[in-house]
């Protein structure tokens, strides 16, 4: 039971990195015309990736040093996120198995 609950928990971390990894896609091509921002599915792809990303986005841009036009908050979310796995897998899971 307690493996099968850390299986379902690494997996959701697993799309959750996907998810950020478009998001940072999307605000390239968003940001440089690449796709039709009058678009309504690119507006709801957009908004989608903004409403699951920015709240553990923003906590990290708020305490970030201003780097002008470049935006490093996704890397140290992917070194938050390679943590919080790395305890999971090493700490959590021994102790329930």
């Amino acid at each position: 039971m307690g493996l099968t609950i850390i299986n379902t928990l690494l997996f959701a971390i697993n799309i959750y990195k996907w998810i950020v990894i478009a998001m940072v896609i999307f605000s390239w091509l968003y940001a440089f015309n690449v796709v039709n921002n009058s678009n309504r599915f690119v507006a709801m792809v957009g908004e989608f990736l903004y409403k699951a990303t920015e709240p553990l986005l923003r906590p990290i841009r708020r305490v970030m040093p201003d780097l002008g036009g470049l935006d490093i908050s996704p890397i140290i979310l992917f070194v938050v996120i390679f943590f919080v796995e790395q305890f999971i897998r090493n700490v959590l899971a021994p102790a329930i198995i």
